[in-house]
């Protein structure tokens, strides 16, 4: 099903890396998504706004590559900030202890704002 296919779409403004997720996260395509992310990712990206609107599904291992995502950018000293996570997606983010690790806005431009915290 076309809608439940990994879909990545990049967008660079600036110094700030736009990434939105859509579709599935999951055993079958979490490393390709990390290697997405990671080719994405350049070093001189301030931020990294993780948009999580059309994901319908994250897995324990699509999880794992937010993190590793998330722990490589925290040391090359990017910020990284995921926004509108469904309330099925935030809760998985809350029961795994993420939300306390990665900062969670409700939308894009709140992501956008907390950029300055």
């Amino acid at each position: 099903m076309e809608s439940e296919t990994l879909n990545l779409q990049t967008k660079r403004e600036d110094d700030v890396l736009s990434a939105r997720v859509g579709g599935r996260i999951d055993g079958s395509n979490a490393a390709r998504f990390e290697e997405m992310l990671r080719s994405a990712i350049e070093e001189s990206d301030r931020a990294v706004i993780m948009d999580f609107e059309q994901l319908l599904y994250i897995s324990s291992a699509g999880l794992r590559a937010v993190l590793i995502t998330a722990k490589s950018l925290w040391k090359q000293g990017t910020t990284f900030v995921l926004c509108s996570l469904s309330d099925q997606l935030t809760g998985v983010f809350a029961s795994s202890g993420f939300d306390r690790m990665v900062k969670i806005r409700g939308s894009r431009s709140e992501a956008l704002d907390s950029l300055d915290e």
